[in-house]
Order: structure tokens, then sequence, then C-alpha cells
């Protein structure tokens, strides 16, 4: 099943280039433009951590619901 990934609309409503996003993940440029065009599978470690920078579910992140609020985190 093919997900359609919502980190390309995620940067460019924030006025952000790959190369940026690709230094915060720490990979190259070409491989995060693989990502957004669904060229090669984002690890959930990745996907993880880009919800957190957009501050958003990983649930919206890969397009499994709508509605962008992640989760209230579990206190320890």
């Amino acid at each position: 099943m093919k997900m359609r990934l919502r980190i390309r609309d995620l940067r460019e409503d924030r006025d952000l280039k790959q190369r940026q996003i690709a230094e915060l993940l720490v990979c190259d440029q070409s491989l995060y433009s693989k990502y957004e065009r669904g060229g090669r599978e984002l690890p959930l470690r990745l996907a993880v951590q880009l919800a957190e920078f957009y501050g958003v579910s990983v649930d919206y992140l890969v397009g499994l619901t709508d509605v962008p609020e992640p989760y209230p985190r579990r206190r320890k």
C-alpha cells in the first residue's frame, strides 16, 4: 500500500527548502527528495522526527487522518 506523505506540503507551507529538512534529518537532499516523491520509504524514526518538528501526528504525516494535532504525550 503506497501512502501519500504530507511532508512536501508541510515543508512548502513553511517556506522551507528540501536542503534544510535534509540537514535536520542528517541526510542528503537527494535522498530527502526521494522521500517526498515516494521513491524511497520514509523510515519510522524520520517520520517521528518530522512529526515532532512540524507539530503534527505521525498519522497525519502519512495521511491516515486529516486531523493534524499530535496526540497528547504519555506522562512518565
